[in-house]
């Protein structure tokens, strides 16, 4: 029978999983022997590095892999459910940044030492580091980074009357010069994590932020939030402004990464935000015949569209981060093992076969890289800028507020969404309302 410690500070749909999970002792399926490794990877090229690796220790550590679903909730919840069991079985876990708070705060991760803070970090760009980092304390080693750019089709710029490749560009000046060209500008407007990545993404650009300052540090009834702002309303606004325009691609508040690249990939499509992995997937569709053979010669990228045109851009940040469960009993062998799992030669390699853009500044410099990824520059200016989404031991309900409050983007008001939003996040972590 697990217990259940009084430390662990879990709300919302955390404690449900948490009291769910108490059930669940003993299944991981073993432990294996002495030097067998539990790996919970998120992408198939995680194993790919882990066999190598293995390879590479001498037999010091081999690795038991078992595999996340393939979105950032459906990972959460399971990875949540085991390590609430005190699952003795987990030894290295994959985190999507946004949930490491969350983790950590619980009691379920173990804390990297200061050398062990120092080496992980060392090169790293600023946008994973931070996405690391909880309570001044290194949770996960970065494997990846990540960030959007702005993608776009050279031959439509001359008629929309905007060009990235001169300067940053605003989100109005994208949507009218794509209403002009009839073209599209793809973003992300579903109902999931995609939408709180924009969202974000516009309230940092904007000058705000989601929570308030030190909301990391009090109870959850205690966290103020932030969206009652300027920067809310104008990321309402430009939300808005995209949704009802003839600029939005068809099924925008349904649309995802993909749907969003194959709008872009379209006859009409202008204009994009989204993660570098698109550019290895064209070369997938042009291989396949779905795209002509020439259609990366008419595309174009730049920094994130801003919100203001004398401001940064704070461009979205994402990625992966190895971290190692509290309950193992593998704890130095598994920093041993992320000592090669994510290595310069690890990141590189990821990058190459997944298209995830590695967390260490100087896998950018590569020959190789530069060569596949003609945009590794701006890749590594955006992740150095990068605004993650909120360190926050209660980011589960966050994004859940969030996406509720800003979805559909048709809906939203400048006027009363941000502090309809407001209201809602500081509800829901107060258990005064559910989502």
């Amino acid at each position: 029978m697990v217990r259940q410690r009084p430390h662990r500070r879990l709300t919302g749909s955390a404690l449900v999983l948490f009291t769910a999970a108490t059930a669940l002792t003993g299944c991981g399926g073993g432990e294996g022997g002495a030097t067998s490794l539990t790996y919970y990877i998120a992408d198939a090229a995680q194993e790919d590095v882990a066999a190598r690796c293995s390879t590479e220790s001498g037999g010091a550590y081999t690795f038991n892999i078992q595999r996340l679903p393939n979105n950032a909730a459906g990972g959460r919840e399971q990875l949540l459910r085991r390590l609430a069991a005190e699952d003795r079985s987990m030894d290295i876990v994959s985190v999507d940044p946004p949930f490491m708070a969350e983790f950590a705060n619980a009691g379920f991760l173990r804390a990297f030492t200061g050398p062990e803070r120092q080496e992980f970090s060392d090169g790293v760009l600023d946008g994973p580091l931070k996405q690391s980092t909880f309570r001044d304390t290194l949770y996960s080693a970065p494997l990846y980074g990540n960030t959007q750019l702005l993608w776009y089709r050279k031959s439509v710029l001359q008629k929309a009357g905007v060009d990235p490749s001169t300067g940053p560009v605003t989100w109005d000046q994208l949507i009218e010069g794509a209403t002009r060209a009839g073209v599209t500008v793809a973003a992300q407007g579903r109902r999931n994590e995609s939408l709180m990545v924009w969202v974000n993404a516009l309230v940092a650009s904007a000058g705000g932020s989601i929570l308030q300052q030190g909301s990391e540090n009090v109870p959850a009834n205690e966290v103020k939030a932030g969206l009652d702002s300027a920067a809310g309303a104008a990321a309402a606004r430009i939300m808005h402004e995209l949704a009802v325009s003839p600029a939005a691609p068809a099924g925008f508040s349904t649309a995802g990464e993909e749907d969003s690249r194959a709008a872009f990939q379209a006859g009409n499509g202008g204009f994009m935000v989204n993660w570098p992995y698109v550019w290895a997937a064209m070369d997938a569709g042009i291989e396949e015949g779905s795209l002509p053979a020439n259609f990366k010669d008419d595309v174009g990228w730049a920094a994130y569209p801003r919100v203001d045109a004398g401001t940064e851009s704070a461009s979205p940040s994402g990625g992966l981060g190895l971290s190692i469960s509290a309950f193992s009993r593998k704890q130095d062998l598994a920093v041993e093992a992320i000592r090669c799992l994510a290595n310069e030669q690890s990141q590189k390699e990821f990058m190459i076969s997944a298209g995830n853009p590695a967390a260490l500044g100087s896998v950018f410099d590569d020959p190789e890289i530069r060569d596949k990824f003609p945009m590794a520059d701006q890749i590594r200016t955006g992740l150095d800028a990068a605004t993650p989404r909120p360190v926050s031991p209660y980011y589960g309900d966050v994004t859940g507020a969030i996406q509720t409050a800003f979805h559909p983007p048709d809906s939203l008001s400048p006027e009363t969404t941000p502090r309809a939003a407001n209201d809602l996040l500081e509800a829901v972590l107060s258990n005064e309302r559910l989502i």
